[in-house]
């Protein structure tokens, strides 16, 4: 029964706080709590004053008030420590299902002196990242979740805390980013060679006839069994072989590009539509890799067939948002 009105109560916190990529730490949006640790240092004081008062001790006064002044000089800097810092998240990368997004936030200090013990996590996770924050300078801290699923997530909810210097109190704040990040399908681990490609139809067909040179390469394509080894591009299988891979790529004559790669959810042959974005999702890996042009046909949407690293992005938000 406490656990839906709890909902409750922190849906309605959480509404009244805008979303934003700054936030500047104020009185009005810090707050302070006493630790486990402060409970039981304020049980020990009452105690130490209660003997104190029953056995007349001065040295137990003494040391009663001594130690509650040493607590409220603590409260005031575990406040300090937070309050006036400025913080700001830095746009957060694409990633793909089931992997970590990590994203920073940069902590900037205008104070002349150090911020120490500064946590950052995100809310309810446990998974704290601490730094202290130079003097007039800054930090960068890293906050990593792990989405789930592909889409278009917001950040999640973060929660910058200090204990600083005594432990006693837990000086806190809540911030809601506007950001959002792109969850690509998660690549299937082993995919299955790349499909054959399709031939050119129209006007494309009929140029690249006429274009047809004997001996004349225009463009790569992936390496098929029974290649001539003069068509090898050697120079990108020695590049691949550096970075652990055996992929090899061969000269295209025009007259061999009479056909075009496109990838297309119906020639992914699984019947889950998930499964399927995960293959095309590999095969447009796959195909970037091996540097040939190659389309992509998804869920009703067409990205015309290129090249390169901002069309390998434009397929992977077409198949993270389809």
């Amino acid at each position: 029964m406490l656990a839906p009105l709890r909902s409750r109560i922190d849906g309605w916190f959480l509404s009244r706080r805008p979303p934003s990529d700054t936030l500047e730490l104020t009185q009005r949006n810090v707050y302070i709590v006493p630790t486990p640790a402060g409970w039981m240092l304020a049980g020990t004081l009452l105690l130490l004053l209660i003997a104190s008062i029953n056995y007349q001790l001065n040295l137990g006064y003494l040391l009663t008030f001594l130690l509650a002044g040493c607590v409220a000089v603590g409260m005031y800097v575990c406040h300090a420590t937070l309050r006036g810092l400025a913080l700001r998240l830095m746009a957060p990368d694409a990633r793909y299902a089931g992997a970590a997004a990590v994203f920073r936030v940069m902590l900037h200090n205008r104070r002349r002196s150090t911020r120490y013990g500064i946590g950052l996590a995100v809310r309810h996770s446990g998974q704290w990242s601490w730094s202290d924050v130079p003097a007039e300078g800054s930090a960068t801290v890293e906050v990593a979740f792990k989405p789930e699923r592909r889409g278009l997530h917001p950040v999640p909810t973060l929660t910058a805390e200090t204990r600083f210097p005594l432990g006693t109190f837990r000086v806190w704040t809540v911030w809601r980013p506007a950001s959002q990040v792109l969850v690509y399908p998660a690549p299937e681990p082993n995919p299955p060679p790349l499909p054959p490609g399709e031939p050119l139809a129209g006007q494309a067909a009929a140029s690249m006839l006429r274009a047809n040179v004997a001996g004349e390469y225009d463009g790569v394509r992936a390496y098929r069994r029974g290649d001539p080894l003069k068509l090898v591009v050697w120079k990108r299988a020695a590049r691949a072989q550096a970075t652990g891979s055996e992929e090899l790529v061969s000269r295209d004559t025009q007259q061999a590009q009479r056909q075009e790669l496109w990838l297309d959810a119906q020639a992914a042959g699984l019947p889950g539509w998930e499964a399927r974005l995960s293959r095309l999702c590999a095969w447009v890996l796959m195909a970037d890799r091996l540097g040939v042009d190659y389309g992509l046909r998804v869920g009703g949407k067409v990205v015309a067939p290129s090249q390169g690293e901002a069309h390998k992005r434009r397929c992977l938000e077409v198949l993270a948002l389809c």
